[in-house]
């Protein structure tokens, strides 16, 4: 009797392709691209039912880098690209890989109304702060005083949140994670992977030419614990080298505190990222290094129609080639065309 066919278990190596991988040294993509080609092969994802779609910009080069489907769009339109594809085939694993060049400029509007849209496609947004493909202008993201070559003098303008600005348009999954933490970008990108509706997560990624240790307060391992706190769902919010510092409620807003004389962890906010109300999230995201520390971590994930649930398809194939083509005939040749003499 014949034994059947052992199946191996998916490698990392898998997922990799014959490209070169053409970063500069140091870059933090590598360390993204390394993460998740481990975590397609933890998930066991078919390389045939995965899309990589992406816009302009160095990340923008992640699909050449994946045995999958791939697409590298024009500037700022992957998530429109991505939309069109989970509308039309929703049984694909579809992911879109930008920049905060890239998706925060001229690609803002699309990102947002995707998110709004909960399609269900998976937003990866590497955020280095600056425009690294076309030589170190400064970016949507960019702080106030930042020297680079459009701004000699430094910058005068505010920098975007890319997290309030995916919470403001009701994004179903948001979360944000850094290029070298290697645990918590795994069950980021694991997470985000099993979501259900639109997922954005912002990665810090160290652009090592152009803006070279912009997160290494959120980065170094002497520094990390002082000014990020790691998420836990229902787990108060504590941080510090020590544990010894921790988030409270104080009017609409949060306030840092310190445990101990009378303030115990019972006095701290403690986190829901089920909240139907995304007031915590948004607070969340609005904290800004120096002033308050980071959050890292998941800080939204609520379920909800997806687009194509709320339009009908769900999650069933597209139809038959035939029968888009007959379609497409009936809609060319139907009561709705017309001549022009």
């Amino acid at each position: 009797m014949n034994k059947p066919d052992i199946i191996p278990e998916p490698m990392p190596a898998d997922y990799a392709t014959d490209q070169e991988v053409r970063w500069c040294p140091g870059c933090g993509d590598f360390a993204v691209l390394n993460q998740m080609r481990k975590v397609l092969a933890s998930i066991k994802a078919k390389r045939e039912n995965t899309v990589f779609i992406s816009g302009i910009g160095c990340a923008s080069r992640f699909p050449y880098y994946l045995d999958t489907y791939g697409l590298h769009g024009i500037h700022g339109r992957a998530p429109a690209i991505a939309t069109g594809l989970k509308r039309m085939r929703p049984e694909l694993d579809v992911w879109v890989v930008t920049g905060d060049g890239d998706g925060l400029s001229i690609g803002v509007g699309h990102l947002v109304h995707a998110l709004r849209r909960n399609v269900n496609v998976k937003i990866l947004l590497f955020n280095n702060r600056v425009y690294g493909l076309t030589k170190g202008q400064f970016s949507p993201t960019s702080f106030p005083g930042q020297i680079s070559r459009s701004t000699p003098f430094g910058s005068v303008l505010e920098p975007l949140n890319a997290l309030t600005t995916a919470i403001a348009a009701n994004a179903s999954f948001v979360a944000r994670a850094v290029d070298t933490q290697a645990d918590t970008l795994s069950e980021v990108l694991h997470r985000a992977a099993a979501h259900k509706g639109s997922v954005f997560v912002e990665i810090y990624q160290n652009c090592h030419v152009f803006n070279d240790g912009v997160f290494e307060y959120a980065k170094d391992k002497k520094t990390r614990a002082d000014h990020v706190v790691e998420l836990a769902d229902g787990q108060p919010m504590v941080f510090g080298a020590n544990r010894d510092k921790g988030l409270r409620q104080k009017g609409f807003g949060l306030e840092v505190v310190s445990l101990g004389d009378g303030v115990t962890e019972g006095d701290l906010v403690v986190h829901d990222e089920q909240a139907a109300e995304p007031t915590l999230a948004h607070l969340l995201a609005a904290m800004r290094h120096p002033e308050m520390p980071e959050a890292i971590g998941v800080l939204r994930a609520v379920e909800r129609p997806t687009q194509n649930e709320l339009m009908g398809k769900g999650d069933a194939p597209m139809k038959t080639q035939e029968e888009a083509d007959r379609d497409l005939e009936t809609l060319l040749k139907g009561k709705d065309s017309w001549v022009v003499e």
